[in-house]
């Protein structure tokens, strides 16, 4: 085991006090003799020490993203479904986590091409109407092949991680951490039939808005970042870009999923 030198923290960005927690990783930090770095820190970290939810995890892992550089979650959030320990377990997790005994999951990501413009997606890709209540039109092709034009309030395409969010409350499967692969799920589609498809590396997802005059919107890991107006297309794909996640030796996919979602 490798013990951890020095460590970047990322703290929630939120209105929840937190002030605790830091106090309480500081006093940790400091009686193992660990370096932290905060915001504006250069210095290259041996791990990220995420305090907060999925929310703040995820701009971790969108930060440290393809630099070996693993982030580990404490739950100060609500589902926290990608942290390592609960917020009252602090002080043994990171004393667990200075030790080196942790363990490291490489995640896939997603990107999208928008006109020429490469956006990396850690979570998610929605597209999704811009006009509340507006049906639109999604014309799509996978791997080359024209699939067909589905009627629907958009579309979402997730990464194993991601499947658990917005992909698991819109009825699509869960897809389990180690699959190179991504899911793409309708949202509200208007048919029987449209059903959410698992799809693997090197195969494109081409989307269209061939609505009349609805435009669409753009998400990336939550955030709005661009427009597609009828008649304007995107592509989808596995990014070669990886996040890495930090847990605990004994934590697998399935005991944090029976935790979370009360399936154990």
């Amino acid at each position: 085991m490798t013990r951890i030198e020095r460590a970047a923290v990322v703290l929630h960005g939120g209105t929840r006090d937190i002030s605790g927690a830091v106090e309480r990783l500081r006093a940790a930090a400091k009686s193992e003799g660990v370096e932290l770095l905060f915001d504006g820190e250069d210095a290259k970290p041996d791990v990220a020490i995420v305090i907060g939810g999925d929310g703040t995890m995820l701009r971790a892992l969108g930060r440290f993203l393809d630099s070996g550089v693993p982030s580990f979650g404490i739950n100060f959030g609500r589902v926290g479904f990608l942290t390592a320990a609960p917020g009252d377990e602090l002080e043994l997790g990171l004393k667990r986590l200075f030790a080196g005994e942790y363990r490291t999951l490489e995640l896939p990501t997603l990107e999208i091409d928008l006109d020429g413009k490469r956006v990396v997606a850690v979570n998610d890709i929605v597209i999704t109407s811009k006009t509340l209540g507006r049906m639109m039109e999604l014309e799509y092709a996978i791997g080359g092949e024209h699939i067909g034009v589905q009627p629907c309030d958009g579309l979402i395409c997730a990464t194993p991680p991601g499947s658990t969010a917005y992909n698991l409350s819109n009825g699509g499967p869960v897809l389990v951490w180690g699959l190179d692969a991504m899911v793409l799920n309708f949202i509200a589609p208007h048919t029987l039939h449209a059903r959410p498809l698992v799809i693997g590396r090197g195969i494109d997802i081409v989307v269209e808005n061939r609505s009349r005059d609805v435009p669409g919107a753009v998400l990336i890991d939550g955030h709005r970042v661009a427009d597609r107006a009828p008649g304007e297309s995107a592509t989808i794909r596995l990014a070669p870009e990886r996040s890495t996640l930090a847990v605990l030796p004994e934590e697998s996919f399935f005991t944090r999923y029976g935790q979370v979602f009360g399936t154990g």
